[in-house]
């Protein structure tokens, strides 16, 4: 009985650590890779318990979701032989564990693969690239169809092309290692700092001189313009004093007409020379108070009432 009591806890122990040692657990977001003598022997891709052989059988666990990764900027040269810094994210994951493994091994080493291969690939293609080019975004611009109507269409710049590119490529060097490539984007894409005060002034140089062009160009429209309305006033005004001089040759020809008619005959001649009289002993006697006139002057006889009937 003694033996019994020492013996069943020791096989209970056994047991127990004969279970631990025999099973082993995969998390959601997991692949468990079961090795035996360092070489896998199956793969565990759904969550929960499994089983393995205690004392001979390993596991390593890598990630199933997506991984982020960040490349370190790097310097590149454009096809002008231009320098930029470019700065690039990858976005994968591990869709073959059993060749991720066998090829790899390790995310660390992964990430190594990936730097290498992002920057190989973004140096050649930016290398066929202008700066001018790869510094423009993309653009809307309005056009009209063949109804007249305005439509918006979007040009795609170099910087997109480039992102495209840049990912197939390297989809297509990494895709041996068993993951996936799910995005690569240039994050930022600029100047070197010490070249960065140099693009800008000669930039600042360029808008001024189209600016300066511009001003140019509308002072000239503006001159063509201020020219052509001095001659449309030059004409009317021209032509509105010709009109104004004809209007006054036919007014005081009407004038004359008028007072012909009025004065003759003998009685209006008359009464013209009596109100001619009148106006002349009215501008004789402005500012006098003694008027000497002959006695048979028209004045001396309204005044003394001779010539009045």
């Amino acid at each position: 009985m003694k033996v019994l009591k020492v013996i069943i806890p020791i096989l209970v122990i056994a047991a127990l650590l004969l279970f631990l040692f025999s099973t082993y657990t995969v998390a959601e977001n997991q692949y468990a890779c079961v090795k035996r003598f360092s070489k896998v022997v199956n793969v565990k891709d759904t969550a929960g318990l499994a089983f393995k052989t205690p004392f001979v059988d390993s596991i390593q666990y890598i990630p199933k979701d997506y991984q982020f990764y960040d490349v370190p900027q790097s310097d590149v040269l454009t096809s002008d032989k231009k320098a930029m810094v470019v700065d690039i994210f990858v976005v994968w994951r591990i869709n073959d564990p059993l060749t991720f493994i066998r090829t790899i091994g390790r995310i660390s080493e992964m990430e190594e693969r990936i730097d290498a291969a992002v920057y190989s690939v973004s140096k050649n293609l930016i290398g066929t690239i202008e700066q001018a080019k790869l510094i423009s975004e993309s653009e809307t611009i309005l056009h009209s169809d063949e109804d007249g109507e305005t439509e918006n269409e979007t040009i795609k710049r170099p910087r997109g092309e480039l992102n495209t590119k840049i990912m197939e490529e390297v989809k297509k060097q990494l895709s041996v290692y068993g993951v996936e490539i799910k995005d690569v984007k240039i994050k930022r894409l600029d100047l070197p700092v010490e070249n960065e005060q140099a693009v800008y002034n000669r930039m600042i140089s360029e808008r001024k001189q189209i600016a300066e062009r511009y001003r140019a160009e509308g002072e000239n429209e503006a001159q063509k313009i201020r020219n052509e309305v001095d001659k449309q006033k030059g004409i009317i005004l021209s032509e509105a004093k010709a009109q104004a001089e004809q209007l006054k040759a036919e007014g005081e020809s009407e004038y004359m007409r008028i007072i012909a008619e009025s004065y003759t005959g003998e009685d209006k001649a008359e009464f013209y020379r009596f109100v001619r009289a009148l106006d002349a002993l009215k501008n004789s006697m402005k500012g006098e108070k003694t008027v000497i006139l002959p006695g048979d002057s028209e004045i001396a006889k309204i005044l003394s009432g001779k010539n009045l009937k």
